[in-house]
């Protein structure tokens, strides 16, 4: 796994570089919300959902700069949804990242318009890479339509409603609220690879994001009843606080870690039989053991 971890930290620090010229607003020079904007997306995340980006791309046969707008693009994404989850009508979070939530640094109202430009900002991010303008337009659609009610949206309603009466139902709202941008951002690799966009090989990252971002958020779960706020950079324990049903309302810790392993080892197969697979193969099986 060392190779990986290697390119994880490479790789973040490229998107961090890559975002941060991204967010240098100079025509928006002493606006809050341009501040703010660069406060929620910077220093801080894991951008494994760029990596994704980045691998899939390099997978078929792309570059780090042949993804770079669109892993931005997700990243951005992701940023306004924690922005947008933790104020005060969702899951009101004081801390995220290890620093006070966006809202408490700057306003519910800042906060609220700096989600706003994030998502809004990732759609001409995607739209200006550097690629065919059908790769493009097929990027763009793919991030709204995973980001949108059919996915990320749809799945943070299905929290809000506090309305799982079972595991099938839990999975739904994890393979939306999880799940479809994690497909985005491999999906966005993918088309921003120089391969021709095949529906069979489209189904199969599906298949992988999918499965991943349900481990994901399992091991999300356990890690909410096995670390603290300070190894985690958010509050512990703010599913239960707020009601909602976790992995473990239906089964114990040790299902759910074989649970997450068999998710975890299933979308490590899927792209196994392809000579360069390796990293997305692993990578998998290595978030299994992450502390936060």
């Amino acid at each position: 796994m060392t190779e990986l971890k290697k390119r994880l930290a490479y790789e973040a620090e490229f998107i961090e570089n890559e975002l941060s010229r991204l967010l240098d607003f100079e025509y928006l020079g002493g606006h809050k919300m341009a501040e703010a904007m660069r406060y929620a997306t910077l220093g801080g995340g894991k951008r494994i959902r760029a990596f994704l980006a980045v691998e899939f791309c390099k997978m078929f046969g792309g570059t780090e700069s042949d993804a770079a707008n669109y892993a931005c693009a997700i990243e951005m994404v992701h940023a306004y949804s924690l922005v947008h989850d933790d104020l005060p009508c969702m899951d009101n979070d004081d801390i995220r990242r290890g620093k006070p939530s966006c809202h408490k640094a700057f306003g519910e109202d800042v906060a609220l318009l700096a989600g706003d430009a994030l998502l809004t900002y990732a759609f001409e991010v995607a739209a200006d890479a550097p690629l065919a303008l059908e790769k493009n337009a097929l990027a763009v659609k793919t991030l709204a339509k995973c980001a949108g009610a059919p996915g990320m949206c749809g799945g943070q309603e299905l929290d809000l409603l506090l309305d799982c009466p079972d595991y099938d139902s839990l999975k739904k709202l994890h393979h939306l609220k999880t799940g479809e941008l994690i497909r985005a951002a491999a999906t966005l690799g993918y088309i921003a690879s120089p391969c021709k966009y095949e529906e069979d090989i489209a189904n199969r990252i599906s298949d992988y994001a999918l499965s991943l971002g349900l481990a994901f958020q399992i091991e999300d779960d356990l890690l909410d009843v096995r670390s603290s706020t300070e190894e985690l950079g958010k509050p512990v324990g703010s599913d239960e606080k707020n009601g909602k049903k976790t992995v473990l309302s239906y089964m114990s810790i040790d299902e759910a870690d074989a649970e997450a392993k068999r998710l975890s080892t299933h979308a490590a197969e899927i792209f196994d039989d392809m000579e360069c697979g390796e990293i997305v193969s692993k990578l998998p099986i290595y978030l299994l053991s992450r502390k936060k």
